[in-house]
């Protein structure tokens, strides 16, 4: 029987009193892939340890995927190169139930990120995704900030 979501957060180490963060996968391969401005900052926060980045298996094949279709290839990088630096920096999460709070987005593919940004207590849900940025307003109700990586400030 997986883990739900709770019992892994309680198995992390101290970092866990860190901020959480949530990315989606466009926001990850802004910052993997293409080196976006934007993203900078947020990046220098995962790396450096100030904020802890959750995820899940099906949010790190998403990015696998999409990097095998050409993407990578396309761009001169090498996918296993970048999945390594998910996977160094990424704290793995068992998929969370749906969100208790009824917070829906017409994405479906997106909702997994809502969902586990809820369930994990995270801080930010950072996205660019207008579906998702469409449940910012009921989502900040809930104690989380979705926010496009422009908006992200550690604070």
């Amino acid at each position: 029987m997986p883990k739900d979501v709770d019992a892994a957060l309680g198995e992390l180490p101290l970092t866990s009193a860190l901020p959480r963060v949530v990315l989606d996968t466009n926001v990850v391969l802004d910052w993997l892939l293409f080196d976006e401005p934007s993203v900078t900052e947020l990046a220098s926060a995962v790396v450096t340890g100030r904020v802890l980045w959750l995820a899940t298996a099906a949010m790190r094949g998403e990015m696998a995927h999409v990097l095998g279709r050409g993407l990578a290839a396309a761009r001169g990088a090498d996918p296993a190169r970048l999945v390594a630096v998910w996977d160094r920096h990424c704290t793995e999460l068992p998929p969370a139930p749906p969100a208790a709070t009824h917070l829906r987005c017409t994405d479906t593919d997106d909702q997994k990120f809502i969902d586990l940004a809820l369930a994990s207590g995270a801080h930010w849900l950072i996205s660019r995704d207008r579906a998702v940025l469409k449940v910012r307003r009921r989502a900040a109700q809930h104690g989380l900030t979705i926010a496009p990586p422009v908006q992200w400030r550690l604070e």
